[in-house]
């Protein structure tokens, strides 16, 4: 069975960058045994109903401004799965989840910039999820919980966002090399609850964290959400791993995480 994955998708210059993160992702998608189809909720489809993609052939959305125009020229024309999409469908009927199917939309750079690292020939099928933000990280989870049995059948199930994403305090002209106090805080208090599977405290980490409200800020906790998504994914056998974890711009998280 395979496992699910939070992979934070930084900023979208990793699509172009050689760095210790990237050779990670590259190194991942390599190590994995490949999946049937990947099935991946980007921070940067938000919605008040859940989302479910049927599109033969997705196209590649920009959603970005003011990088260099070698990014506006990446294609990632990854193809949808029918089959895949209408099981989960299914899968969401049967738990009382509701949700809408979307045939037009393409995939964000929270999508293709992960996908096309973990798997640059664009040869796996992928089913694009939304992320909404404003329903209760346990009501997060449970949709993650619902698509578990996909693992059983080598869907790969990804959450992409970042555990600590706070743009207004990213510093870009810093170095890497040193790590705000407070970033390093919220994601050991973070790791602790994760591989414990404290849900009762996660699902309370905008009040129990030291500097949540830095890490997730009020106005961008759709960044977060996916790892409740992810994790649900795994609610069958309840265990995390962290696998990587880095930092850019002084306290931008590139965190994996594994559950299963």
């Amino acid at each position: 069975m395979l496992p699910s994955f939070f992979i934070a998708h930084g900023a979208p210059l990793l699509a172009i960058e050689d760095n210790e993160y990237t050779q990670f992702l590259h190194s991942l998608g390599r190590t994995l045994p490949k999946p049937k189809a990947v099935v991946l909720f980007s921070a940067h489809w938000e919605s008040s109903v859940q989302k479910v993609s049927d599109v033969d052939q997705y196209r590649t959305i920009y959603d970005f401004g003011g990088f260099p125009e070698s990014l506006y020229r990446i294609q990632y024309p990854a193809n949808g799965d029918k089959e895949i999409a209408k099981e989960i469908e299914e899968l969401f009927i049967n738990k009382g989840i509701p949700f809408e199917v979307e045939t037009e939309r393409g995939l964000d750079h929270g999508a293709w910039v992960v996908l096309r690292l973990l798997y640059p020939d664009a040869d796996i099928p992928v089913i694009s999820m939304s992320v909404n933000p404003n329903i209760t990280p346990e009501e997060q989870y449970k949709v993650g919980k619902s698509l578990s049995e996909l693992r059983k059948k080598d869907v790969l199930i990804i959450g992409s966002g970042g555990t600590v994403h706070n743009l207004s305090a990213v510093k870009m002209v810093q170095g890497d090399s040193v790590v705000d106090q407070w970033a390093l805080g919220f994601d050991e208090w973070l790791a602790i609850r994760l591989k414990n599977w404290d849900l009762e405290s996660l699902f309370k980490y905008d009040s129990l964290a030291p500097n949540a409200s830095l890490a997730v800020p009020p106005y961008g906790n759709e960044h977060f959400i996916p790892i409740f998504y992810a994790m649900g994914a795994a609610d069958n056998e309840k265990s995390a791993k962290l696998i990587h974890r880095s930092y850019r711009y002084g306290n931008l998280s590139h965190s994996v995480w594994q559950f299963g």
